[in-house]
């Protein structure tokens, strides 16, 4: 993916990974779209920051087509989205009351950016150059048993990008998955993780690694590559039983 000259709409992107790719896009010189569920933090943000800004919700399917409609009504040159919007909650089979959580965290990181991409792909079909990013993490390749169905929402964002690339080969629009390690946001209180990567060092290497490698399908920082080569490393199962700790 080029990193200038585009238009750009990125979900969830009020606060933590997504606030900040808008930022950093905005600086190389791209219109940045920002959207998220709650209006009041749309409108502080795009105000405070410079973006346009839409509601969208993306558990909600009717959301999801009145804002892209609504992004490309005011920005017809829209060429990039950035499927980063996503929620991160525990969850304890052996305890009541899991499946709610459970189905919330499938309709919105892994339905929600699937609904994305039917909206928005005949749009960005007919555009010389696009690109749909699709942020996932490291517990795509090995899950946080805390977080049982996030992680098997990110394997399975791991494995629609992976799938819709070869579909789309040929066309206009290429598929890039940015995989982050854990990073210093406000999902699952990890302000303050000394093991999590502070935000603007992930920013620095992700612009760095789409700046060096613009037809790269996976961005990858180094702190994410051990969970992303577990399995091919044969350290998989170490991996596991230290995330087993995490509380």
């Amino acid at each position: 993916m080029k990193i200038t000259g585009n238009t750009v709409l990125i979900t969830g992107a009020t606060s933590g990974i997504g606030l900040g790719l808008a930022r950093r896009l905005k600086d190389e010189g791209n219109e940045v779209v920002i959207a998220g569920r709650r209006k009041d933090a749309i409108d502080e943000v795009s105000a405070r920051f410079g973006f346009d800004g839409v509601v969208i919700d993306v558990s909600d399917a009717e959301s999801i087509k009145n804002g892209v409609r609504t992004v490309i009504e005011r920005h017809p040159e829209l060429n990039v989205v950035v499927n980063n919007a996503g929620i991160m909650l525990p969850e304890n089979v052996l305890e009541p009351g899991w499946l709610p959580v459970a189905e919330e965290s499938v309709a919105t990181n892994l339905l929600g950016p699937i609904r994305i991409v039917a909206e928005v792909l005949p749009h960005l079909l007919g555009r010389a150059e696009a690109w749909i990013v699709n942020v996932s993490s490291g517990l795509a390749f090995v899950p946080l048993p805390l977080t049982p169905t996030y992680s098997a929402t990110k394997s399975g964002i791991h494995a629609f990008s992976e799938a819709v690339r070869v579909q789309l080969a040929g066309t206009s629009v290429g598929i890039v998955e940015i995989a982050p390690p854990p990073v210093r946001t406000k999902l699952m209180n990890q302000e303050e993780r000394e093991e999590a990567m502070p935000l603007e060092g992930f920013l620095d290497e992700v612009m760095s690694i789409l700046r060096a490698d613009p037809d790269g399908h996976e961005v990858l920082v180094d702190a994410v590559k051990p969970f992303r080569n577990a399995q091919a490393e044969g350290t998989y199962d170490t991996f596991l039983e230290a995330l087993s700790q995490r509380r």
